[in-house]
């Protein structure tokens, strides 16, 4: 059985027909062994980050810190190529958490993290996982037409994790408040480094 659409075959047979839907192509892994940062550019390290494509997804594997103090991860844009991430944002960030023991659970929004067209590194994931070997998190980042030269630069990450007696979810969003094409992006921690895990860059046709 087919699907049509205003005498336009959109499945038939249970094939997409030609010109619908997309692929996600993958561009960059960024493995991380105590680092500083995991950095973006685009055209370095055969890095795309431009027009090529309109959705840009960044997925975080197994990212570990160096830390205990619940250090958080964060990110932040830059529209010179790398020279600054300083791109002016508007965010905003909730979570959910249930512990291990079922004794305490709850939906907040976080608004401490919130930025309001604040220039420095947006958190993504607080209450950031321990040290120990076994604590890490995972999640996405969605970035959608960073180079247009018309609009601004809107974003929504997902991220998981725990730290050994908590189960949270962090749900963030916001925009880069800038007409200029965002080139780069870069990920850290708030404190120390990223101890392992790596980081991926696909681009969404």
């Amino acid at each position: 059985m087919g699907l049509i659409s205003n005498a336009t075959t959109i499945f038939d047979a249970g094939a997409m027909a030609s010109g619908f839907g997309g692929s996600m192509v993958f561009i960059k892994k960024l493995t991380a062994s105590s680092s500083a940062n995991l950095t973006f550019v685009n055209g370095a390290s055969n890095v795309i980050l431009d027009s090529t494509y309109k959705e840009y997804l960044f997925t975080f594997n197994n990212l570990h810190p160096s830390e205990n103090a619940h250090a958080n991860f964060t990110m932040n844009f830059s529209i010179d190529a790398g020279s600054n991430y300083n791109v002016q944002k508007t965010t905003t960030l909730f979570r959910t958490y249930n512990q291990e023991n079922n004794g305490s659970r709850a939906l907040l929004y976080q608004n401490e993290f919130d930025l309001a067209n604040g220039t420095g590194f947006k958190i993504l994931y607080a209450y950031g996982a321990g040290d120990d070997a076994d604590l890490c998190w995972g999640g996405t980042m969605s970035l959608y037409n960073p180079s247009s030269t018309t609009f601004v630069k809107h974003f929504i990450s997902n991220i998981s994790g725990t730290d050994g007696n908590y189960e949270h979810q962090h749900h963030g969003a916001g925009y880069g408040n800038t007409t200029s094409a965002v080139d780069a992006v870069q990920f850290k921690m708030s404190a120390g480094t990223i101890d392992a895990g790596d980081i991926c860059l696909y681009g969404i046709a």
